[in-house]
């Protein structure tokens, strides 16, 4: 996500590295870097050149203190217009005052709407809410199985019809089956086409006029970049779009629709998807976003993404063992196993400051059988005290585990390193802390 804008601003930021000040000529040459990369992410031309244009103007005004570098500034000025380039603030879904609620999932086929619905209802569940999905995709071969499996999947209720056309009829009939079994929110999965068609848009037009939901929200492929503007500017003209949701943003290293989207339309984007799993469903928040584009991690999303895999209990334990210094190797076993539920581990680690480097090693699910089968290996004593693990320990590990004694021994590395680094994130976090606020230039923001 955003690789490929995230490396060429880290290059940008190195080529400010070393400068005593910063001068209209060093600010120009990093800011024509910035609209490159801009453009290379598929931004809309006159966004990007909008967006350097005010960067250039700040950076321009500024004066830089002793305390800041040049680099450290101009990263300051960058974080500063991203946030408002992307929403300044994450918009969360409304909510009608007298129930249900009523949520009109729009797009294109292909762009993940009926994944959209399911995640979105799982989503809902964990806030204590009542979920109701209805399937009125009527044209599209198994499209109502696919939400079935998924509804399912999620343990949401559904509605849905064999034989009719009669999209309209269709949904009033399952909001009448949602008020029977007192849903307090319903998602709605529209059909879709391969583009915005007037029969496509019409049919739109008279499924909100009948429904009046109380907000549309309108799904997009992020791999798409400035296409997905123009299918949003197509959709709006038909509906009242109220905001997006990007799927497939693990797919995209350009980062262009999500960069283009808020100023070209001037609509939020509500939501992301990661994944393909039901939890793989992430709101926008455009500080947290901005942060990992200019390769300063996401450490609350990580924490969020941690504590949605404990409970209390568990947590309190690790917390405490990390206090007192008594990580072992079974806690990290334990560790690695929830890290895996969490998602895609290269992501993952872009979310830690001063991890983002690490998003090209070799990291799979053979390392992980590796490391469980070099812990499964250790008698339960070694793996409460790894002090003990000498050399001829060290050897009977590797061949028990079928690996090697390197592997063993940079296991046992990994081991202090990972103890250090969960010590020092269980500390951020009884504090509720975001680890930027501890320089002056990322205090959150007033």
């Amino acid at each position: 996500m955003f690789e490929a804008i995230a490396e060429r601003l880290t290059q940008t930021f190195r080529s400010l590295a070393g400068r005593a000040r910063l001068t209209e000529a060093n600010i120009a040459d990093a800011v024509k870097e910035v609209r490159r990369a801009l453009l290379e992410a598929d931004v809309n031309y006159r966004i990007a050149k909008d967006f350097t244009e005010r960067v250039k103007a700040q950076a321009l005004g500024q004066e830089v203190i002793k305390s800041v570098t040049p680099a450290q500034l101009f990263v300051k000025i960058l974080y500063d217009e991203l946030v408002k380039l992307l929403g300044e603030q994450q918009e969360g879904l409304r909510f009608a005052p007298i129930p249900p609620t009523v949520y009109l999932v729009v797009g294109l086929n292909g762009a993940g709407k009926t994944t959209f619905s399911a995640k979105l209802a799982s989503y809902l569940k964990k806030q204590g809410r009542a979920p109701f999905l209805i399937a009125a995709d009527v044209y599209r071969p198994a499209a109502m199985e696919q939400l079935a499996v998924l509804a399912h999947t999620v343990e949401v209720p559904f509605y849905r019809e064999e034989g009719t056309q009669d999209v309209v009829a269709l949904i009033q009939r399952g909001l009448a089956a949602a008020k029977e079994q007192a849903r307090e929110v319903v998602i709605v999965d529209t059909a879709g086409r391969q583009t915005p068609d007037t029969e496509l848009m019409e049919e739109l037009r008279r499924v909100q006029a009948a429904v009046r939901p109380t907000e549309v929200l309108l799904v997009l492929d992020a791999m798409t970049g400035q296409d997905a503007v123009a299918t949003a500017q197509a959709f709006r003209e038909a509906v009242s779009v109220s905001g997006f949701i990007l799927s497939k943003m693990d797919g995209d290293a350009r980062g262009g629709a999500a960069l283009s989207l808020r100023a070209a339309t001037g609509l939020p984007i509500k939501f992301i998807g990661t994944g393909e799993k039901p939890e793989d469903l992430d709101p926008f928040y455009p500080e947290r976003i901005a942060s990992r584009i200019l390769g300063m991690g996401d450490i609350v999303s990580f924490v969020e993404r941690a504590q949605a895999q404990y409970d209390a209990e568990k947590a309190q334990k690790l917390q405490e063992k990390l206090r007192k210094n008594k990580f072992d190797l079974e806690d990290m076993l334990e560790q690695l196993r929830t890290l895996r539920k969490m998602g895609n581990i290269k992501e993952l680690l872009a979310m830690i400051p001063g991890f983002s480097q690490l998003k090209d090693a070799d990291l799979d699910e053979k390392t992980f059988k590796h490391i469980e089968a070099i812990i499964l290996s250790m008698t339960p004593e070694e793996r409460r005290n790894p002090a003990i693990i000498n050399g001829s320990r060290r050897r009977r590990i590797a061949r028990g585990s079928g690996t090697s004694i390197q592997q063993v021994n940079q296991l046992l590395r990994e081991f202090e390193q990972m103890r250090k680094l969960l010590k020092s994130l269980s500390k951020l976090q009884s504090q509720g802390r975001d680890p930027r606020q501890a320089h002056p230039l990322f205090r959150r923001r007033g």
